[in-house]
């Protein structure tokens, strides 16, 4: 008729072994790489611009792109005991600058804004998560089916249990950029610095635009005052005076160098720190 009883229960039992072994083996693997680099900040914001989605195209999402972003964030989890939160613009699909400019009223072209960021958020959670690093998206606007709302003492905690957060949805009020989100939502969450990611090949702010002057020079330091009265272009003026006013750092740097983020975090002099 089959296996006597005996049968199943040693059968049972040598399942239980096994799944046994193979928790013991996961741990202790876990075990063995918790050993990670200090970095020069605890906790950190990337800035990561919508243009950037895109790659080389001037619309859409470019699926190597968010890939080797969501590599990058990955790589610098590993390496770098820090907690790490993302900030995505939504450029790629929409600016609400230009709706505002086509005709449109402004505070519903920056809401379409807002709902593009979340796209992006979405695609890079994606990512992340099949590259194996946990990931909440927290959006401004409400949106419970694909995002949580804006917490920050949830977002905190997410970010305690070693899990990437990506603010979207902007602030979830219009008129403001999503640099200014980065700058609010470092504030917010008390993290050490700002790490605003160009992605257009250009390292850092320079005294000229360096693709006009090719003897604009690339300066490692530069003061938030500089910044807002030289018309730099770091960020808009909003989010550095909020920056100023907290006395939150800025690095910019170029996002698609490989190991940037890395270095940035090793203390390296990568880009320009706005301080």
């Amino acid at each position: 008729m089959g296996r006597r009883p005996g049968a199943f229960a040693r059968a049972a039992a040598t399942r239980a072994r096994a799944f046994r072994d193979m928790m013991h083996g996961a741990v202790d693997g876990m075990g063995e790489d918790v050993e990670r680099n200090n970095a020069r900040w605890d906790r950190v914001v990337l800035k990561v611009s919508g243009e950037a989605f895109a790659g080389e195209a001037a619309y859409g999402i470019d699926g190597h792109v968010v890939q080797e972003i969501a590599r990058q964030i990955v790589k610098v989890r590993e390496e770098y005991d820090v907690q790490l939160a993302v900030v995505v613009g939504g450029g790629n699909i929409w600016r609400g600058m230009a709706g505002a400019g086509a005709g449109m009223d402004r505070a519903q072209a920056d809401y379409m804004g807002m709902l593009a960021t979340v796209i992006n958020a979405l695609a890079l959670q994606d990512t992340l998560e099949q590259l194996g690093q946990p990931t909440r998206v927290q959006s401004a606007i409400h949106m419970s089916q694909v995002a949580e709302p804006y917490i920050r003492r949830r977002a905190v905690r997410h970010l305690e249990k070693d899990r990437v957060v990506i603010f979207a949805g902007g602030t979830g009020n219009p008129f403001f950029t999503t640099d200014t989100t980065a700058a609010l939502r470092a504030v917010e969450i008390e993290a050490g610095v700002v790490l605003k990611g160009t992605h257009s090949g250009v390292d850092g702010v320079y005294t000229a635009d360096p693709k006009l002057d090719p003897g604009a020079e690339l300066l490692a330091e530069v003061s938030y005052i500089d910044v807002l009265s030289k018309g730099l272009k770091v960020m808009d003026s909003t989010a550095i005076s909020l920056c100023m006013d907290n006395e939150l750092p800025i690095v910019v740097f170029d996002l698609m160098g490989d190991g940037n983020v890395g270095s940035i975090l090793a203390g390296e002099p990568v880009g320009t720190l706005v301080s």
